[in-house]
C-alpha cells in the first residue's frame, strides 16, 4: 500500500484512540454539554434523544427532562444507558459513557438540579428561586453513574496510512 507523506493535508484528519480513567473523561467531558442520550424502549430498540447535560463534581451525569418524556419513562423501565458526547464539529472528538440511571423527580432531584446546573452554567445568584422553577415546571432529572467508557476517539484516516 502507498504511504501518505506526513506534510499531506489530510493527515489533520488522522484517527486516534485515547484511553482515560475517570479524571480524565471528566475532563474531557467539562465543557462539553451536547450529548446523545440512548435509552432502550419496551420492544428492545434503541431510542436516542439529543440532550443538555453536564457531570457532576462527584462524577455523575445529569440530564434535566420531563416524567412524561420518552427518556424517562425508557430509563425508569430500564437503568442501562449510553451517552455520546461530542465536541463541537462533527469530526471532532468523542466518547460514548455507559452507566446506569435513576430517574429523580421532585423534591428529591432538588439539590440534583443544582449540581446540573453547576456543571453546566456555574453559579446561580438565588438557588431557592431555581429550585423552586424546577418544582414549578415539573422537572425530573435523569443522574446517569458511568460504569464504563470508551477511549476518547477521533475519526479520520488511520494512522498507518501515513509515512513515518
Amino acid at each position: 500500500m502507498k504511504k501518505i507523506p506526513k506534510d499531506d493535508p489530510r493527515a489533520r484528519y488522522t484517527s486516534s484512540d485515547i484511553e482515560v480513567d475517570l479524571e480524565g473523561l471528566a475532563a474531557f467531558v467539562g465543557d462539553r454539554h451536547r450529548w446523545i442520550l440512548a435509552t432502550t424502549r419496551a420492544d428492545g430498540r434503541p431510542q436516542m434523544s439529543l440532550v443538555t447535560g453536564g457531570m457532576t463534581a462527584a462524577g455523575e451525569l445529569a440530564i434535566a427532562t420531563y416524567p412524561e418524556r420518552v427518556k424517562a419513562r425508557n430509563a425508569r423501565r430500564n437503568p442501562l444507558v449510553s451517552v455520546a458526547v461530542m465536541g463541537e464539529e462533527f469530526n471532532d472528538q468523542w466518547v460514548q459513557i455507559d452507566g446506569t440511571a435513576e430517574v429523580l423527580d421532585m423534591p428529591e432531584a432538588a439539590d440534583g438540579f443544582v449540581e446540573y446546573y453547576r456543571c453546566i452554567s456555574g453559579e446561580h445568584p438565588d438557588w431557592d428561586e431555581y429550585r423552586q422553577a424546577m418544582a414549578d415546571q415539573g422537572k425530573c432529572l435523569i443522574m446517569i453513574e458511568p460504569t464504563r467508557w470508551s477511549p476518547v476517539s477521533k475519526g479520520g484516516f488511520p494512522p498507518s496510512l501515513f509515512d513515518d
